[in-house]
């Protein structure tokens, strides 16, 4: 099968591969590159478990081609933030108990950031229509929600 090359810039740092045309970012982003905080659920883009920033916008990897992303940057859960200095929701994710099995997490994590940077002091109902685009099947949602909604309350200090 004929190959292409890509170059993506992910989480800051330049990344090339060798991809066909059918090839996924989420293929790419975890079977060349190793990223496996992007997670594979359902490659429908129906769960939003791999959820990614491209080029400034909320993407579902398994929907995107990764030469579609040639030339264009990624940021992933592991962009946001490290062990050390956690982003301030990952951070709330684990003090309110919104991570569980954490399959879900970088997902979701990827779109409360995307959220809380277009609208900072989001409220509850505007919080769980920005995550509407991704599916939680152990917390029931309310402790993901009360996660995303103390960093906004603090945005609001």
């Amino acid at each position: 099968m004929k190959t292409y090359p890509v170059k993506i810039k992910v989480n800051g740092k330049w990344k090339e591969a060798a991809v066909t045309a059918r090839d996924t970012l989420l293929d790419v982003l975890r079977k060349k590159w190793l990223a496996y905080e992007v997670k594979n659920g359902c490659s429908e883009g129906d769960c939003g478990a791999c959820t990614v920033n491209l080029n400034g916008k909320t993407v579902n990897a398994c929907l995107v081609l990764a030469l579609q992303a040639n030339g264009k940057e990624v940021t992933t859960l592991k962009g946001i933030g490290t062990e050390q200095n956690p982003h301030p929701i990952q951070k709330a994710f684990v003090e309110k108990g919104g991570i569980q099995c954490g399959f879900c997490s970088p997902g979701m994590i990827m779109s409360s950031k995307a959220l809380l940077d277009k609208n900072p002091v989001a409220s509850r109902s505007e919080i769980r229509e920005g995550l509407s685009g991704n599916l939680c099947r152990c917390t029931g949602y309310h402790k993901i929600v009360d996660a995303v909604e103390h960093v906004a309350k603090n945005n609001q200090s």
